[in-house]
């Protein structure tokens, strides 16, 4: 460990944690909650994730988008691009970084590296959402292991979050049909609390065609097939809560064979394959969790198990090419025990967790190797703080320290230990208006990238002897206001990725063993710029509006668009209007979504295109039958101008390897129905 590059950080950390301390043991004990305005850095213990450039999609917005996959999931927030073309293959990027490197969980269960560069970053289906945050940049140390660029935290629906006006028991049907290839979907919930009992159950699935781009062309490979169930059972006594979860997703479908690229048959002596195949997607959790009813001030526990399963099957492909059929499956096993301590000046939270992944490849592809396996594990301490004074100045601050061992597919261990050290400090200097400035250093541990990659690679493949954990360095700073019905945020962010694992395969298929392919680190990625984010809202609706500009490159050179760990993504804006006309029971409401061209010298050398601007409209309506107010009647347009484009972070290339990107779908009228009973 380079001690000495975070030493300055870390003290000024555990001063500031042990100034608040000292404070607690010299004053009097305060029991009321202090409750900041929306937009300050921290409220009520917790850090406002939008205070700091980053994005959060409430339930409201949830509701009102009805978002078929995690491209709509975003569209309002320019902080955040996806690419295109099939469910599976959607890859979700912050300021241009891959979310791989962000600590991403669903329910508080981390979700892992990317499996596969030519697949997304997780199957994630809306319709189980209750809501999202990204936290952008210096990430908190109880974010969890690996939060190198941020952090992404899904949030599923359960019974106490649909029931409502005292009922105990209820239930949710869904169904919509779309045009464009959309097709059906469908969902039935149940739910209910009974004595100290609470349940919950719902599944959903789609139907649908491969849809066509804003000009008619039809994106092979497209159509939807998801499938998805969750279950919630809790049980509380005296003071404690215990839930037991569930969580199925399944994507199952014929596939292009790479999904974050359409390929054109331009060099007759490299043909290439646009047909279909068979794939299937799934991903299996199981999470126990214990919580406190009646929490106090030193005592409010967190505890949490679960076992984890991830399954990529393509098994009907071509069996004597590198890129042929294969299996990949992921096994995880974790753990999180924390406590919260509530201070006068705010909270402290401690704890520990831990991962153990068992990663395994069967290749049945044309290479001299065909299984292939490796482990991680993890144990990490942590310790964060979130204070506010009374002096306008709030803070929030933390440590961590992880030990990671790397087994790899040659039996190798490589082991080491590291520390994480945060802080962001705010200052309001008038009412309604303060400063922040927030820095992080994090370690990641060994990180090896996609772990499909070993489909392709031949049996001499070896971990180079220099091989080092990877580390991350964020640095943000800006300006939040608010002032009655409007709030405004300017970030300025910073975000270095150091040592990403990346195989060299360069002398691959080479007799000379000097130049057999290994696993190094990557030279350094680095995202730079600023988002501007405001709303204002009146008492029947909003608008609001976001602009990001980003800087991505790669070794001091600009990024290019291959789909990978970064890509560029130039200037971004999205505007989004909401309003409710209570006569007719009646909200309707559009998004807009800009892109400026992106073009670099850097990509043109490589042979991309350039990135053409474009700007796409969405429009929603929702009516509530007067009589009948459990019913919501749901009419989307998106892509209403039907725009042909693809979004920024696609894959694209036209020359010499005859790739074109995947194009996001035209018009598409969907009309949907939903009802609670």
């Amino acid at each position: 460990m380079k001690l000495r590059r975070i030493i300055p950080l870390a003290g000024v950390s555990s001063l500031a944690l042990a100034s608040a301390l000292y404070a607690q043991d010299n004053q009097k004990p305060q029991t009321d909650t202090v409750v900041l305005s929306p937009i300050t850095l921290v409220a009520d213990g917790q850090e406002n994730v939008e205070a700091t450039g980053g994005v959060v999609v409430s339930s409201e917005d949830i509701e009102a988008m009805q978002p078929a996959d995690v491209s709509e999931l975003f569209a309002r927030d320019s902080a955040v691009t996806v690419s295109g073309g099939a469910g599976p293959s959607k890859r979700i990027h912050v300021f241009g970084l891959e979310q791989s490197n962000l600590a991403v969980t669903v329910d508080g269960v981390p979700q892992g590296p990317t499996s596969w560069h030519h697949t997304g970053s997780n199957v994630v289906d809306p319709a189980f959402l209750k809501s999202v945050e990204v936290e952008a940049g210096a990430a908190a140390a109880d974010a969890g292991f690996g939060a190198a660029a941020g952090a992404v935290r899904y949030e599923t629906v359960g019974a106490r979050d649909l029931l409502t006006d005292g009922k105990t028991q209820g239930g949710r049907v869904g169904l919509s049909y779309g045009s464009n290839g959309r097709g059906w979907a469908g969902s039935l919930a149940g739910y209910g609390v009974y004595e100290g009992f609470d349940w919950f159950a719902m599944i959903h699935a789609t139907h649908g065609e491969d849809y066509e781009s804003g000009n008619g062309l039809k994106m092979d490979g497209t159509d939807p097939g998801a499938q998805g169930a969750l279950v919630k059972l809790g049980y509380e006594f005296d003071t404690h809560r215990i839930e037991l979860g569930y969580d199925y997703s399944q994507d199952d479908a014929d596939r292009t064979i790479k999904m974050n690229m359409d390929l054109y048959p331009t060099n007759p002596e490299r043909p290439v394959d646009r047909g279909v195949y068979p794939l299937k997607i799934t991903r299996n959790t199981l999470t126990l969790k214990y919580s406190s009813t009646a929490p106090t001030d030193t005592w409010d526990p967190q505890a949490m198990i679960f076992v984890s399963n991830n399954k990529y099957e393509r098994p009907n492909y071509v069996m004597d090419r590198t890129n042929g059929d294969m299996n990949l499956e992921n096994q995880t096993i974790g753990g999180k025990l924390q406590n919260t301590f509530t201070l006068g000046q705010g909270k402290l939270t401690a704890g520990v967790d831990w991962g153990y992944d068992d990663y395994n490849v069967d290749n049945y592809g044309d290479t001299d190797r065909r299984y292939w396996s490796m482990e991680t594990m993890q144990i990490g301490a942590y310790v964060q703080g979130r204070f506010e004074f009374d002096n306008g100045i709030d803070l929030s601050t933390g440590l961590r320290l992880d030990h990671h061992r790397f087994t790899d597919w040659n039996g190798g261990k490589h082991n080491d230990t590291g520390a994480s050290v945060n802080g962001t400090l705010s200052y309001e200097f008038s009412e309604g208006y303060e400063i922040f400035a927030g820095a992080s250093h994090t370690w990641q541990g060994y990180n090896f990238g996609e772990y499909a990659l070993l489909h392709a690679r031949t049996k001499n493949l070896y971990v180079d002897s220099s091989f080092e954990p990877a580390t991350a360095r964020n640095i943000k700073l800006g300006l939040n206001a608010n002032q009655g019905n409007w709030t405004g945020n300017l970030t300025f962010f910073d975000t270095r990725l150091k040592n990403l694992g990346e195989y060299n395969t360069d002398g691959q298929y080479d007799d000379d063993p000097a130049t057999a392919p290994f696993l190094t680190n990557a030279e350094e990625y680095r995202s730079k710029g600023f988002t501007l984010q405001g709303a204002y809202t009146w008492g029947t609706g909003q608008v609001g509006g976001s602009f990001t500009k980003a800087d991505v490159t790669y070794d001091g050179d600009g990024a290019l668009p291959q789909g990978g760990a970064v890509v560029p993504v130039g200037k971004l804006a999205t505007l989004f209007i909401d309003q409710e006309i209570p006569q007719y029971n009646l909200k309707v409401g559009g998004t807009i979504e800009w892109a400026g061209k992106l073009s670099t010298a850097e990509m043109r050398a490589a042979g991309f295109s350039d990135h053409d601007s474009y700007a796409v409209v969405n429009v929603y309506g929702e009516w509530r039958p007067e009589s009948y107010e459990n019913v919501a009647v749901h009419l989307n347009v998106d892509n209403l101008f039907d725009e042909n484009y693809y979004e920024r972070s696609s894959y694209v290339q036209l020359d010499p390897r005859g790739v074109k990107p995947l194009y996001a779908p035209g018009r598409t009228v969907t009309l949907g129905l939903k009802m609670d009973f």
